[in-house]
């Protein structure tokens, strides 16, 4: 017991720093170019990489970035959308459903910051559901019941549209969440913080890892990757955990799905590209697009 208490505390020490940094209002994430690294995707931009979503139907691998949401499943990445600088980024509960917030980009009209922006299109088009000129949204999460966001504050909406501020006393560096599920999971400092309740109320599980980034696969599977790009999967949507692989290069967003034939895929934008994993996140390699 003495070994495992000390272990996490280590965990603690290391991640602290890495995760206090993320949930302060600077990006997320550090700059890379899509002609710098080796394997990263063409014709993607020098920006700073916020989020990933993947679409295990249609193949799909979209990257959300400081200059916008771009299509990397194809070849060279395919612009989608306007130039808004998208500091957080989520998928919704149906095909091209997905919301966003951080800042309008150049030549744009919209106000500063975004607020909270919905896309029913696959990310061509917005509309402004709230908060505009308000919150710079820098972590969200789509559930059953809602969206839970982290603007300096931790708020909740059933409809993206009216906001309640949750004391949950903690500042998350990033959140998770499913559409199909009310459970949430939030990275901070002190460990993964969970939700069963679409982010009403909130509860430390020391259990976990302590991980960096965190991702659903499906309604109940997640994946998690710690500061050292160590993976960890639960199958009980965050509750217990098992330890897999690593992913080399700093990690900066993450995607991850369940497909129809059972296997759990896994992709990491890092500053080197984006690694790839077929196996639960057992090994990664080089992402090619299909």
């Amino acid at each position: 017991m003495l070994r495992s208490s000390t272990s996490r505390a280590a965990s603690i020490l290391a991640a602290a720093g890495v995760l206090l940094s993320l949930a302060a209002c600077t990006p997320t994430t550090t700059e890379v170019s899509g002609a710098a690294g080796r394997d990263a995707p063409t014709g993607l931009p020098s920006a700073h990489i916020h989020g990933m979503a993947a679409n295990d139907k249609t193949g799909q691998l979209l990257m959300a970035t400081h200059e916008g949401l771009f299509d990397i499943s194809r070849t060279p990445a395919t612009k989608l959308g306007p130039s808004n600088d998208l500091m957080g980024f989520t998928s919704g509960s149906g095909h091209g459903i997905f919301y966003a917030s951080g800042h309008p980009g150049q030549g744009s009209t919209l106000p500063s910051p975004l607020g909270l922006i919905r896309s029913d299109d696959g990310g061509t088009t917005w509309q402004q559901l709230s908060r505009q000129g308000e919150s710079d949204f820098h972590a969200l999460a789509a559930t059953k019941s809602g969206i839970v966001a982290f603007d300096g504050m931790l708020l909740t909406s059933p409809d993206g549209k009216d906001w309640k501020t949750v004391a949950a006393g903690f500042k998350p560096a990033a959140l998770a969440g499913h559409a199909l599920s009310d459970t949430v999971l939030a990275t901070t400092a002190q460990g993964l913080q969970r939700s069963t309740d679409a982010g009403s109320t909130w509860v430390l599980n020391t259990a976990a890892p302590v991980v960096q980034f965190a991702a659903f696969a499906s309604s109940t599977d997640v994946v998690g990757v710690r500061p050292d790009g160590s993976v960890h999967v639960s199958a009980d949507s965050g509750e217990t955990w098992s330890a897999m692989g690593r992913i080399g290069g700093a990690v900066q967003a993450i995607a991850a799905v369940r497909s129809a034939d059972g296997t759990l895929r896994i992709w990491a934008a890092t500053a080197d590209g984006v690694e790839a994993s077929t196996d639960g996140g057992a090994a990664f390699s080089p992402y090619q697009p299909g």
